[in-house]
């Protein structure tokens, strides 16, 4: 081939199988074409596509097989290896598969024989084999074809077992030396029972196998009610029904809308028991492999991403081909919530592509809902027994026709025998005796003597019966639509009874698989969280430890603290109200100095941070701003997962954030408030809202003006029980108020309040002591 200067290509004249484009083609008076470089790439790349969609990667609706499939199939019924044969060497099959129809590599031709031998691939395996055909662990691991034996299954007869009865067409092979069957006469869906994948250009392929009994149950249903809906079908076909036992757990109306559309995914799950406090998984979803789950398990467990996991052994064998045993650290451990883990996180739960993309009846391939397949599958199936019906009729005519032939020469046998003995030319001068046909008289010359006995009239006259009955039945079933319909009906009850098995893959509701969240992994430790005066964060381990007795850097000190467990957030408040949660488990050590919260979180510039709060999420707390005002709020409402945080206290002009205090009950709880003139107030907490965020209502009354020019202010805020102990600091001194003491301050919510002893009036510090 040539270019040419004016981009085009050169070359010569050949016929292609997919033309697809002819037109302005320009032929100079060499004989050679000439055609644009655009036209010669987009005619080349389409045949190319063309030919991979119809000629190998997508299944014809009939019988459900890739060119590839049913040229094995083919050349092994050729090769006379039914069930019932012995087994021959898979090389001998391969060989003719290549050399007789498919012009391509031995090695794709042997996987794909393997494929359709695997009783875990194939939900009703083609080919019987004998040798190593790989395993579910390993599919790929089988043996060389030298060393493989195989021939057909029983089953495959339900595609090959009508071939030469007419009822397909035939096509040549590639190099024209022989025929082969353009598809084969299937006697069911084999494209559902099977299933099939496969790549091709622009489209592709995900068709999941059946249980034989639905589909054709389902086939019969829409044969007697045309206009049968896909829901009616799924009354039949409750789903795909894979070769292994693991649950389907896709929704029943996913199904249906799969099967509406033809496309969609189907999600499976391994079964498992518990046995002792082991977990055993004794079915895996379709084509996982055991040691591939192992290995992803094994690597989590490296990682430290299962604790709760001390072992796990594969103690799969013949009688137990899938048994995979996870034992955990102790009987503890919530076996539900780790194999909902082990779904999420490997392929103990798999999720499949579906995509009924099939070549139709005519001839062009698309994506069909399960109505239009099995509707296009009928007529296909119509068209095939018809064409049995009418070869037979054929044979059956021509043989009446002969038989008639036979009882003209029985009738006159001297005079038949007198004139092949005498005729120099004995045909013709029979046919214009006897008035019979050439066909009829060849027949009579290639009789042999034997058959001239006494009872063979008898014998002719009998099979003429026979076959004249056979005749008019024929004629009837052909003649009428409804009994055509009955005989495909009984047929194909035949078949099921024959090779109908129950559903292997069972349809099960489950919740959605969570894996677990690092929190969750974690182990709830009891730590100390430590906020130094310049915000360098830290955590110590326990809970008895003095924050005050660390060690701050030089110009730092000690502000605050909080106690909490190690799979707890610390939620931290700044001055200007805002709230941020940072995780807990991953804090500095106590050992260091620790490292600067603003690390961690992005507050505005210019803030301090004024308190530090850990617990559960429905742990209760009094927010309260210096101005007099507060509330209750629940630390949950207080997380948040943004760095720049989120609005919790609306501070009144001039006023700050107080450290909150954290609330045992809201029963029975008394709210202590003082000023830093000296005034003290305690009411019922019961008085205060609970608020996600907020100002809040009025705790003590102090005049706005008096805070704005920060004349007064509220110095803390307490939470206690009837029974606890106030502890007031005063510079060295301490105060301790108890039971009847404090009664002289309690009063109703937002009054003024009492003043302390004298001495005590300059409030440092408000402790509780239970």
């Amino acid at each position: 081939m040539r270019i040419t200067f004016g981009g085009t290509f050169q070359h010569h004249h050949h016929h292609r199988k997919y033309a697809v484009m002819s037109e302005n083609i320009e032929i100079d008076n060499d004989g050679i074409e000439q055609v644009s470089l655009k036209q010669y790439a987009e005619k080349a790349y389409l045949d190319y596509s063309m030919y991979v969609i119809l000629d190998r990667a997508l299944p014809h609706v009939g019988d459900g097989l890739k060119p590839v499939q049913r040229r094995i199939v083919y050349a092994m019924s050729e090769l006379g290896l039914k069930a019932s044969s012995k087994y021959k060497k898979s090389a001998r099959t391969v060989g003719d598969v290549i050399g007789k129809f498919h012009p391509h590599g031995d090695s794709a031709a042997y996987e794909a024989m393997v494929l359709m031998a695997q009783n875990f691939s194939y939900r009703y395996p083609l080919i019987d084999g004998q040798g190593n055909w790989g395993s579910p662990d390993d599919p790929k691991s089988f043996a060389a074809m030298r060393y493989t034996e195989s021939r057909l299954t029983a089953y495959s007869e339900v595609l090959l077992g009508e071939l030469g009865q007419g009822t397909v067409d035939w096509v040549p092979n590639f190099d024209g030396t022989m025929n082969e069957p353009s598809v084969l006469p299937a006697q069911v869906p084999n494209v559902l029972l099977n299933g099939t994948t496969g790549i091709a250009v622009g489209m592709a392929t995900d068709i999941p196998p059946h249980n034989i009994s639905e589909v054709v149950a389902a086939t019969i249903h829409l044969l007697e009610n045309p206009k049968s809906t896909v829901a009616e079908l799924c009354e039949h076909v409750q789903a795909p029904d894979f070769p292994t036992d693991a649950e389907i757990i896709t929704p029943r109306e996913e199904i249906l809308d799969m099967y509406q559309s033809g496309r969609g995914a189907l999600r499976m799950r391994a079964v498992w028991e518990k046995e002792g406090s082991d977990v055993v998984v004794n079915a895996l979803p379709y084509q996982v492999s055991g040691s591939r789950v192992l290995e992803q398990i094994a690597q989590q467990m490296q990682a430290r991403k299962l604790p709760m996991v001390a072992d796990l052994r594969d103690e799969s064998d013949h009688e137990n081909p899938t048994r995979l045993v996870i034992v955990p650290r102790s009987n503890r451990v919530d076996l539900d919530s780790l194999m909902s883990h082990l779904f999420a996180s490997t392929d103990l739960e798999r999720s499949y592509r579906i995509n009924l993309n099939l070549i139709g009846i005519d001839g062009r391939p698309g994506v069909k809902g399960l109505d239009v397949l099995l509707k296009e599958w009928l007529k296909f199936r119509t068209e095939t027994v018809r064409r049995r019906l009418e070869y037979r009729l054929e044979r059956v005519e021509r043989r009446l026709h002969i038989l008639e032939g036979y009882l003209v020469a029985f009738l006159n046998i001297d005079e038949v025998i007198h004139i092949i003995r005498t005729e120099e030319k004995p045909k013709p001068a029979l046919m214009k005796r006897f008035k019979i046909t050439d066909a009829q008289a060849e027949a009579i010359l290639e009789l042999k003597l034997r058959n001239l006995a006494k009872l063979e009239e008898m014998n002719i006259r009998a099979e003429q019966k026979e076959l004249e009955d056979e005749r008019d039945s024929l004629k009837k079933t052909l003649g009428s639509a409804a009994r055509l319909k009955t005989l495909i009906k009984n047929e194909l009850k035949a078949v099921v009874e024959k090779f109908g098995d129950a559903r292997r893959s069972p349809l099960v509701e489950r919740d959605e698989a969570k894996a677990f969240s690092e929190l969750e992994l974690m182990t709830a430790d009891p730590i100390t969280v430590v906020m130094s005066e310049k915000g360098w964060i830290r955590a110590a381990k326990g809970h008895d430890i003095d924050p005050t007795s660390l060690s701050y850097k030089s110009g730092d000190a000690y502000k605050m603290s909080a106690l909490g467990r190690s799979n707890q957030p610390t939620v931290i408040l700044d001055s200007t109200g805002r709230a941020y949660t940072i995780p807990s488990h991953n804090l500095p050590s106590a050992r260091g100095q620790g490292e600067p919260v603003t690390g961690r979180i992005n507050p505005p510039s210019g803030a301090s941070f004024e308190g530090l709060l850990m617990g559960p999420e429905e742990t209760l707390c009094l927010l309260a701003s210096d101005a007099g005002y507060g509330f209750v709020a629940k630390l949950g409402d207080l997380q948040t997962k943004n760095r720049a945080g989120k609005a919790a206290i609306k501070l009144p002009k001039g006023g700050k954030v107080l450290q909150p205090a954290l609330i045992q009950k809201v029963a029975g709880a008394w709210v202590a408030a003082v000023s830093n003139e000296g005034r003290m107030l305690l009411f019922p907490l019961e008085e205060l809202p609970q608020l996600p965020r907020g100002k809040g209502n009025k705790i003590i009354s102090i005049p706005p003006a008096r805070v704005q020019s920060r004349d007064e202010f509220v110095v803390a805020v307490q939470v206690l029980e009837e029974t606890d102990a106030l502890v007031i600091h005063s510079g060295k001194r301490h105060l301790t108020l108890k039971g009847q003491d404090l009664k002289h301050y309690r009063g109703e919510r937002g009054r003024r309040g009492n003043k302390l002893p004298r001495g005590f009036q300059k409030v440092d510090e408000m402790k509780v002591e239970s």
